[in-house]
This record gives structure tokens, C-alpha cells and sequence, in this order.
């Protein structure tokens, strides 16, 4: 990719961000043109819509959580996926407002097993501390419903209204969500040998 298309990518996903953090209602992409100094017909040839514009970024906060993840090599089982979570929600209170607005008619688990890039690389991030705090819980592994179960806790517009609303730290906020997906599992896991 020429050094002109990528700077145009990566101001046209930066000032989605921006924007999308900072104000709430219809943001076309003409507003995103706009605050990236970029014509409307430039940000078309590099994005077809704002949700596309708003999944890149997404991805580049799950990358953000998967390189974390990845070099998280001294941890295991649930204090791995504790400390992938906490980072998850650090970089929600940072980045929240605009993955907010990333949303798809479609369920979680039929978006990540139909390749959504955006998911893909939140699901590398979570595939090692998921299965190592089954195996410590316990648990039979459940494979990507365990993804589906964190992706439910960890919702972004959750994590901001634990934090914004009941008030709790991010700390307080990790941890009583990995309370309840250490319920979650177990419940999950138990139905799953019954069935």
C-alpha cells in the first residue's frame, strides 16, 4: 500500500475515533472526511461506509489486547485472564466511546466464525487465557462459546456503564466481571454434559 493511502486510512480511522468518543448521534462520512482533512471521495475509496471505518478500529484495539495477551508469558489459567481482561477494560475507558457504535444485526458467534477481522484478533487475544482458566477451573473446554460468554460480560457499553453509573473502579469493575464469568463457565459447562 502507497505511504499516501495508508497515512489516508489511518487519519480517516483516527478521526472516526475522535469523533465517535467525543459526540453522540449520526456521524456520516462526510463528518469523518471532514475532521481527517480528507475529501468525502477519498474517504469513499478507502472505506465504503463509517461502520467499516469503526470495525478497522475496532481491530486496531483488539490488537491492542492481543499483543498484550500474547506477551503476558509469566501468567496463567485465571490470573491470565484476569490481567487480559483488566487490559480490555483499560483500553475500553480509552477507546469505548467509539467502539460503542460497532454493532451488527448478526450474533457474536456467528460474526466470529464467519472471520470478522475485527473479532478474529480480540479471539487470539482470549483463546489461551479462556481455555487455561477452564482447565483450572475444572471445566471441559468449550471452545469459542467461552469467547461468546467473556464477549458478553466485557461488552464495552457495560464496562462503561459499570464505571460511568454504579461508579465502581476499573479494578472493582475486572473483578466482579470475572466473578461472573467464573459463574458463567461453570453453569455453561455443566448444562453442556447434561444436554
Amino acid at each position: 500500500m502507497r505511504s499516501d493511502t495508508q497515512r489516508n486510512r489511518r487519519q480517516l480511522v483516527k478521526a472516526a475515533g475522535q469523533l465517535f468518543a467525543s459526540r453522540r448521534g449520526p456521524i456520516s462520512m462526510t463528518d469523518v472526511a471532514k475532521h481527517a482533512e480528507i475529501s468525502t471521495a477519498t474517504a469513499y475509496r478507502h472505506f465504503p461506509s463509517v461502520e467499516d471505518i469503526l470495525a478497522e478500529y475496532r481491530f486496531g484495539v483488539g490488537e491492542k489486547l492481543r499483543d498484550y495477551s500474547l506477551k503476558q508469558q509469566e501468567l496463567a489459567g485465571v490470573e491470565l485472564l484476569t490481567a487480559v481482561s483488566r487490559k480490555w477494560v483499560d483500553l475500553v475507558t480509552r477507546h469505548g466511546g467509539a467502539m460503542l457504535y460497532t454493532r451488527s444485526g448478526e450474533g457474536y458467534l456467528a460474526r466470529l466464525r464467519s472471520g470478522a477481522f475485527y473479532l478474529t484478533v480480540q479471539a487470539d487475544a482470549l483463546e489461551r487465557p479462556l481455555r487455561e482458566a477452564c482447565e483450572e477451573l475444572g471445566l471441559p473446554p468449550i471452545g469459542d462459546e467461552a469467547m461468546f460468554l467473556w464477549n458478553i460480560l466485557f461488552d464495552p457499553r457495560e464496562i462503561l456503564d459499570l464505571i460511568n453509573t454504579v461508579k465502581l473502579t476499573k479494578d472493582q469493575a475486572t473483578a466482579r466481571l470475572i466473578a461472573a464469568l467464573k459463574g458463567a463457565l461453570a453453569g455453561w459447562s455443566a448444562d453442556r454434559e447434561q444436554a
